[in-house]
């Protein structure tokens, strides 16, 4: 049986990380701490055989994506499929200013958070559409090898849902830290295990 093994990570810690704001796609920075994170990602990979490197096209990811691929004397492939939840007028504002400015619309995603779209932007539901071929993709083009997804927390709550077979609406009950390291195998008859969340 030949199994495919993802290494699925998480970007490191961005400006402004600790005022509840939604990124979205917007391309934020790292912090110096952000930078450190994705270079302990990268040393804790060292000896594995990772035969390819893709990321979100946004430079928090990216960064952390060259570090692995350039170790391995590989490009990292940069996808927009693999971007951040699109959230549409609400990026870049705080949780606390859309709570009060918005309370009904707020009220409304929490009610619904697979289909529910903020003006401009992606419900869960489109993320995840988009998302999935081009996971499906990276699988398909490295069976039997090692590979690595450098994502964002939204991105890889979806991938890790669907590989236990959980649905979207349980999105927030997988924790994504910055710098985290994920590690599912997925195997040729279908069957997909999530051997580290989190880490």
């Amino acid at each position: 049986m030949t199994r495919t093994r993802l290494y699925l990570l998480r970007h490191g810690q961005v400006e402004g990380f600790g005022e509840k704001r939604y990124n979205g796609q917007g391309d934020v920075s790292l912090t110096p701490t952000g930078r450190d994170q994705s270079m302990r990602l990268r040393d804790r990979l060292k000896d594995n055989e990772i035969s390819a490197v893709y990321s979100s096209d946004l430079s928090r990811c990216l960064f952390g994506a060259d570090l692995l691929a350039g170790d391995r004397g590989l490009k990292a492939i940069s996808l927009r499929q693999l971007r951040e939840l699109h959230i549409g007028y609400w990026e870049g504002r705080t949780w606390k200013e859309l709570q009060e400015s918005y309370p009904k619309e707020w009220q409304g995603r929490l009610d619904d958070i697979v289909h529910y779209r903020v003006p401009g932007g992606e419900s869960v539901l489109d993320l995840a559409e988009r998302l999935r071929p081009a996971i499906r993709q990276i699988l398909s083009a490295h069976p039997g090898e090692e590979v690595a997804v450098v994502g964002h927390g939204g991105v890889n709550r979806v991938i890790l849902l669907d590989a236990i077979g959980a649905p979207l609406k349980r999105l927030f009950s997988v924790e994504q830290d910055y710098g985290c390291l994920n590690i599912i195998d997925y195997y040729d008859d279908g069957i997909s295990v999530v051997k580290l969340l989190n880490g």
